[in-house]
């Protein structure tokens, strides 16, 4: 059993399949090219997986074997630990990015070369990519048919864990190349379902559909690292919360959350392209300013828009960010800083505990304009009416922003109003202590609407001369 985004032993379609079998060796692959990869480096991220892999180890360790960590190319190591342990089958979950796609193609020959096979059984998703292939059958671009389609499909069954393993002992490299220190949560399957737990019991998951956007008052699941992981799988989050017939309507909205999450991946598995350029063929030669000091300021929250810098405050200071914070961030970046949402997509792969290629290039496109939505180019988020919508009192840039903590209500999402006497008041001089807004909204929101029209205008002018 190869462990990848998938380190638990509940309700394991693979695991289940591969202890069926008999004798088993429990793998976990450290591979350079992903651990190195400046997407992947992301050190709050790397602690919490080696929570996650300690706590899966100790989950295998009860039911009789440990987990064996090998470091290398996946395609050298696979057949390798094969010969040591005599197997004639690697079973492992599937993934949709293109580089796990390589991966498994290489992994795949080199098996093939010792006659190994090679089983991918189940994803980190609910309903696999395949099974949702629309009535065209290409699948989805728009969320809300496929949220329907996927709706319909039941919640699979629970499939408990194995009761005992059994398999050859091999030696196991640990977990020192990845960075200790404490986890930015508790982490393992046991955590993450006390997280669940506590989101139902406390009756956040029926509130979730008027609390999620409050940034201070987060009324979110906190789950997106232990879904990112599979320590937690989405199918346990549905049986938990009642998914099926008779699912609440308080709990929809939630649910359909989890549904985003197998949209976006879906989405990559169909159009691999999106891991590095536009969905949209006509915004692949966007004009972008990519101004390196721009980009600097915003990724240091230093923006002088409130609620943007609170998110990228509070993201650099945990690893984590409100879903409301990121969008208003995202939105910044690419239609008021004219940057390319390729450079905050990164950034956010950098500092993220819940990082996901599929769900964050999903995010940053829905944002951008660029990816798979109903909505054309022209959204552009307010980041003034955003944060006064969904930090009324300022809370959140308060917590997150310790320059504005003084400054009056009234001013808290544009400080830079303040006359001269308010700003000494309340110790916070713009331009001093915190800076005036580095665009002007209105300005740089005409200028970007401006820029996707005339990509627009020169796409379907290409089109038309080739045609």
């Amino acid at each position: 059993m190869w462990f990848r985004r998938d380190l638990r032993v509940d309700d394991h379609p693979a695991l289940a399949a591969a202890a069926a079998r008999g004798r088993m060796v429990a793998l976990w692959v450290a591979d350079p090219a992903l651990l190195h990869a400046p997407h992947h480096r992301a050190p709050v991220r790397l602690r919490f997986l080696r929570a996650c892999l300690e706590a899966l180890d100790a989950e295998l360790a009860d039911r009789g074997v440990r987990l064996v960590v090998r470091s290398g190319d996946p395609a050298d190591v696979l057949p390798a630990v094969a010969r040591e342990a005599g197997a004639d089958l690697v079973v492992a979950t599937a993934d949709v990015t293109p580089y796990s796609r390589r991966r498994d193609d290489g992994v795949r020959a080199a098996l093939g070369e010792e006659e190994v096979g090679f089983e991918c059984i189940g994803g980190p998703w609910r309903v696999a990519p395949g099974d949702l292939a629309g009535s065209k059958g290409t699948g989805y671009l728009v969320y809300t048919p496929f949220w329907r389609a996927w709706e319909q499909v039941p919640v699979d069954s629970r499939i408990a864990p194995p009761e005992v393993l059994d398999g050859p002992v091999l030696a196991s490299e640990g977990l020192d190349m990845l960075p200790a220190g404490d986890a930015p949560i508790a982490a393992g399957p046991r955590a993450a379902r006390e997280r669940l737990e506590e989101f139902i019991r406390s009756g956040a998951v029926d509130r979730y559909g008027d609390d999620r956007d409050m940034v201070a008052d987060d009324g979110t699941s906190h789950l997106s690292a232990d879904l990112r992981m599979g320590v937690l799988s989405p199918a346990q989050v549905g049986r938990a919360i009642g998914a099926g017939k008779g699912l609440r309507a308080s709990r929809v909205p939630f649910w359909r959350q989890i549904a985003w999450r197998d949209f976006y991946a879906h989405h990559m598995a169909r159009h691999p392209e999106v891991a590095g350029a536009a969905l949209k063929p006509a915004y692949r030669a966007m004009e972008w300013d990519d101004d390196p000091v721009l980009l600097e300021a915003w990724r240091e929250g230093r923006t002088g828009f409130p609620l943007c810098d609170a998110g990228m405050r509070q993201m650099r200071a945990t690893g984590w960010m409100h879903n409301r914070a990121r969008m208003v961030a995202a939105s910044v970046l690419v239609k008021d800083l004219l940057v390319d949402w390729r450079h905050g997509e990164a950034e956010f792969m950098r500092r993220l505990v819940d990082g996901d290629p599929a769900n964050n290039n999903g995010g940053w496109q829905w944002t951008a304009g660029t990816g798979t939505d109903a909505a054309p180019y022209f959204r552009v988020f307010n980041p003034v009416l955003q944060a006064k919508r969904f930090d009324p009192t300022g809370a959140y840039v308060r917590r997150w922003v310790p320059e504005l903590k003084d400054v009056p209500d009234r001013f808290i999402h544009e400080p830079w109003r303040m006359d001269e006497a308010t700003q000494e008041e309340a110790g916070c001089v713009i331009g001093r202590d915190y800076p005036a807004p580095v665009v002007e909204h209105a300005i740089r929101r005409d200028e970007a609407i401006a820029r996707y029209k005339d990509a627009d205008a020169r796409h379907a002018a290409e089109l038309e001369a080739a045609a």
